[in-house]
């Protein structure tokens, strides 16, 4: 017989750390409190467990498949290494401009973000690329050199090097660089036409200056982490998901880290498009909510939209413009400061406002009794009966009701005249309207109807709040699969062997170069190809031509995907038909008159998606046997009613419950609404769907 092969998702959360491990077609997960100061150790401990529920021994793992928020956090946090930035001279400010918009047009006390390195920690060298990548200015050794005399003096542990225009021609990066190697061979270096090759100075140098901010403690982080699953004799390969929803060898995480930032999320819209695909789902809304945030995504044709820009830090109630932008592929979603362990306070106009503070893992919400005193989401929903005080976590941890009634009393109840009930209702419904207001935002911004949609919900805490959720936004179908909790670590197992590589190249229709376009896709196939290569010697790799186009004078440019032949055998015609299809499509019409022009290049390689069956669906063919009951509160009817509660373990294929009603399970808790019905499908999904 065949040794079945044993895989290991591990996700490391604000709260949680997600483990599981699949041995064949058998599952196993479990979730362990993240340990911040040395966040291996949650994973060692997570591994543990997991590897006893199989019955087997560690050094039995095959592969391991890591997604984690460090970088996110130590972006957030400002917990990253001194850094140094080399410019262009006249463009040391450039961090700290940005691009002079104001993200709130009407806040006269609006302050903006600090840049990551203040102005003390840019440095300039002389030398000039021009637009189309010619030397203007030369740059030579001997004006680089007292410039590195003076980082090596000033003790930086890594330098970013973000030059105008190296996207272009990277020749005078690449001398920076050289001499950096020579003069300080033990600091860490970044260079933008590595990290970032695109146009917008702005962007790029932020994503350099990122990459090099949390490059020591990320390289230190897995080199840790490599180390400790040696000593438990752990010998497989270990592979990180990255931002834009594939994966890619720890060697090459550990080089440009930055493509790390969002790669938990993007886990979990890997699973969900799974799930979409299983289900023959067109237009999914993917719903993650954890310990500390909530992320929101489009899936269609069950792929996850993408985008090559993000932020990260936002630092004004999420608002776009406020935070970091990140020029690096990344699956699109909108992300909110609301988690399990977002706190809940008065703010002067004596509204209940949630986040983007986070109680974390340590001390956690009051109810964990580590300490904790202020209310957090998971107060609130065990108040409102939503958690079972003495089987949270599948039973490793009993939570403290009291403890949270007086959190919920002291900080809301006090100061706006209520008891505890009211002020976790409160405080659930305000966290609930954010959320659906971030999804409606979002799908108005795509120009999506979201009542055409299905919500797949996932994360220790999606399930909770999802039914609610599905009310506000009028959608009828809400999707809860098998290991929800855990959702993100399996679309870590989910996800493909992939890597994105880009260039921007400024090129008009009127001024089309065949050749020179198929060169340019033809080399960076073969940059993307190389590093999937490194995962995965053997499997098939499928690219992916994207170019992105805009009208002469537009700000920001729309992506039109080109087939292999119409990349590898580049007109004029094809390229304008593409792009004038999908200007439509977004915009209503076409505009006459005016040239086309192409920014950016790219070329996404990627290994075979998993082939997966569809789902034959049940309508409800039985009634689930029932455990018990519980009070549980209904936003529907402001008060509280009596629920059904159902071990999700104990339910037959095509069981079906009407809400109100709880449905649990080790790793989180589904709450049936009473607008709704809940059915059992073969693939162990729970399908709720809108009464009648």
């Amino acid at each position: 017989m065949a040794e079945q092969s044993v895989r290991l998702g591990v996700d490391i959360g604000g709260t949680f750390t997600d483990v599981v491990v699949e041995v064949g077609a058998m599952s196993f997960s479990t979730k362990v409190l993240t340990t911040y100061v040395a966040p291996e150790n949650a994973i060692i401990d997570g591994m543990r467990q997991v590897c006893d529920k199989a019955g087997i021994t560690p050094s039995k793992i095959d592969q391991i498949f890591h997604g984690t928020t460090l970088a996110t956090n130590a972006l957030i946090e400002r917990r990253g290494a001194k850094t140094a930035l080399i410019t262009t001279e006249g463009f040391r400010d450039v961090i700290e401009m940005r691009t002079e918009s104001r993200f709130e047009q009407y806040d006269l006390n609006l302050s903006l973000p600090e840049p990551l390195l203040p102005r003390q920690m840019r440095y300039t060298v002389p030398g000039r690329m021009d637009a189309s990548g010619n030397e203007l200015l030369p740059l030579t050794r001997a004006d680089i050199e007292p410039i590195v005399e003076k980082i090596a003096a000033a003790g930086y542990e890594s330098v970013a090097v973000g030059l105008i225009h190296s996207y272009l021609n990277d020749a005078h990066e690449k001398l920076v660089g050289d001499v950096l190697a020579d003069m300080m061979p033990d600091a860490m270096v970044s260079l933008s036409c590595e990290v970032s090759p695109q146009m917008r100075e702005y962007e790029r140098f932020n994503t350099v200056v990122a990459n090099a901010y949390i490059k020591p403690m990320m390289k230190s982080y897995l080199g840790r982490l490599e180390g400790r699953l040696r000593e438990t004799g752990v010998r497989c390969k270990i592979f990180l998901m990255h931002s834009g929803g594939g994966i890619l060898s720890i060697e090459n995480a550990a080089e440009f880290p930055v493509r790390l930032v969002e790669s938990g999320p993007a886990g979990g819209a890997v699973f969900a498009a799974n799930i979409a695909a299983r289900y023959g789902l067109d237009k999914v809304l993917s719903f993650d909510m954890g310990g500390t945030t909530a992320k929101i995504c489009l899936i269609k044709n069950k792929t996850p939209k993408t985008s090559r820009v993000f932020e990260v830090a936002r630092t004004y109630r999420f608002k776009k413009g406020s935070g970091m932008p990140i020029s690096i592929p990344v699956i699109d979603m909108v992300e909110i400061g609301a988690g399990g362990g977002s706190l809940a306070h008065v703010d002067a106009m004596r509204q209940i406002r949630v986040g983007p503070e986070s109680a974390g893992s340590e001390p956690g919400p009051a109810c964990y009794g580590r300490g904790g005193s202020n209310p957090a989401v998971t107060d609130a929903d065990l108040v409102l009966g939503k958690l079972d005080p003495a089987n949270f976590a599948g039973g490793t941890m009993t939570l403290d009701a009291d403890a949270s009634a007086k959190a919920l009393t002291d900080v809301l109840g006090d100061v706006l005249d209520m008891d505890a009930a009211t002020s976790a209702f409160g405080l659930a419904e305000v966290v609930d309207e954010n959320m659906a207001n971030a999804a409606r935002v979002h799908a108005v911004e795509n120009g999506e109807d979201l009542s055409e949609y299905t919500m797949i919900a996932f994360g220790g805490a999606a399930p909770l709040h999802a039914g609610r959720l599905c009310e506000k936004l009028g959608v009828d179908r809400l999707l809860v699969p098998q290991g929800a909790g855990v959702g993100s670590a399996i679309g870590f197992l989910r996800a493909p062997f992939s890597f994105e590589a880009n260039r921007s190249v400024y090129m008009t229709l009127a001024g089309f170069e065949p050749d020179k376009i198929k060169t340019l896709l033809t080399d960076l196939q073969a940059e993307a190809t190389s590093f999937v290569r490194n995962c995965d010697a053997v499997s098939p790799i499928l690219s992916e031509f994207k170019v992105y186009m805009r009208y002469s004078g537009q700000g920001w440019e729309i992506p039109i995907t080109l087939t292999q032949d119409q990349a590898m055998t580049p007109d004029a015609v094809t390229f304008e038909a593409q792009f004038i299809e999908d200007y439509v499509k977004l915009f209503g019409r076409a505009v006459d008159g005016m040239d086309i022009e192409i920014t950016v290049w790219s070329v996404n390689a990627t290994t075979p998606p998993e082939t997966v069956a569809r789902v034959a669906e049940d309508t409800g063919s039985s009634t689930a046997e029932t455990a018990g009951d519980r009070s549980l509160f209904d936003p529907a009817f402001a008060d509280f009613v009596k629920a059904s509660v159902v071990l999700r373990d104990d339910m037959a294929i095509g069981a079906a419950i009407d809400g109100p009603s709880v449905i649990t399970e080790d790793e989180t808790t589904i709450i049936v609404p009473s607008s709704r019905n809940a059915v059992r499908q073969p693939d162990g999904c729970i399908d709720v769907r809108l009464k009648g």
